[in-house]
């Protein structure tokens, strides 16, 4: 397969369900795009100023979710696990029809899409890709969180733990070299939350569509859910789910390394607005070869554009 070039799907893509915090029925169709398309939402139920962009600049909502919005006011929310899916697959372009507001979250991973998507097949374009290759370390924190990006030679690289005073959940830190490493457990694992603060989650008006089929509910020492867990460190591996689902919003894939602390959605965008704000940090590189022998991306090959 040739990695450094453009991807889009072969065939239409269709997802129904319930979403997550509106508790309504949604329904989704993922198109083939031309390179250089990128990632599009459009809301089919609006007739007009109906396209959103999945920028981190466009992300208004960061609270248990997702939410990106155009200058008229038009959402598409809980974008998160289709945006892992499509980053791990590598598909740069593709329009994402949806006729509501928020992504269904169907059993609450990326899993569903994983397979969607592979079953769908994968079209290569000869258009080169770009690439994002951190040159400086930036660090965003907040309080005991934190969230921080340094330059790495070949790969993206994610270090991240959680911290839960539940017996469950605990203190949990798993790594994964994005861009080599078998990201199965990723994919397919679980929102989460604890029992305790669903009746919280719901007095917010959100989670109207949560439920034991879409999300891990922990209560005390036990986890709610009659299957149990679909891997060890599924809450941990949620996380850096939904980390790489934020980071695709930059536009491109990344060489980085980036180790991260009891974060979440709002801390990931405010790295890449603070990463972004100042042009020393970054390059955008263009890659001029067609194909590579494995996954990892040889400096080598890389021609700064910007």
């Amino acid at each position: 397969m040739s990695y450094l070039t453009q991807k889009t799907i072969k065939d239409n893509i269709s997802f129904s369900g319930i979403s997550l915090h509106s508790g309504l029925d949604v329904n989704i169709s993922i198109k083939p795009a031309l390179p250089n398309h990128g990632i599009v939402f459009k809301r089919i139920d609006l007739k007009s100023n109906n396209l959103v962009y999945p920028n981190f600049m466009n992300v208004t909502n960061t609270s248990l979710n997702t939410t990106v919005e155009n200058e008229f006011g038009v959402k598409v929310s809980t974008i998160e696990h289709l945006m892992c899916a499509l980053f791990g697959l590598g598909i740069d372009n593709a329009l994402i029809e949806i006729d509501n507001e928020e992504v269904p979250i169907l059993d609450g991973s990326a899993k569903i899409f994983i397979e969607k998507i592979i079953s769908a097949g994968i079209e290569i374009s000869d258009a080169p890709i770009k690439i994002i290759k951190i040159e400086k370390e930036v660090t965003y924190s907040d309080g005991d969180r934190y969230i921080n990006i340094k330059p790495s030679t070949l790969s993206l690289d994610i270090d991240y733990e959680i911290k839960y005073k539940n017996p469950v959940i605990g203190n949990q830190r798993n790594t994964f070299k994005i861009y080599e490493d078998d990201l199965t457990d990723v994919y397919n694992s679980r929102t989460f939350c604890l029992f305790e603060d669903i009746e919280l989650i719901k007095k917010k008006g959100l989670a109207k569509g949560g439920s034991l089929d879409n999300a891990i509910v922990v209560k005390d020492n036990i986890t709610l859910n009659s299957e149990g867990l679909r891997n060890k460190k599924e809450f941990v591996n949620h996380k850096i789910l939904d980390c790489i689902g934020d980071l695709y919003t930059c536009g491109y894939r990344m060489i980085a390394s980036i180790k991260c602390s009891q974060g979440g959605h709002y801390l990931t965008n405010q790295l890449l607005r603070s990463v972004f704000e100042n042009k020393k940090n970054f390059s955008i590189l263009e890659i001029k070869e067609k194909n590579l022998p494995h996954t990892l991306i040889n400096r080598n090959i890389l021609r700064s554009i910007a």
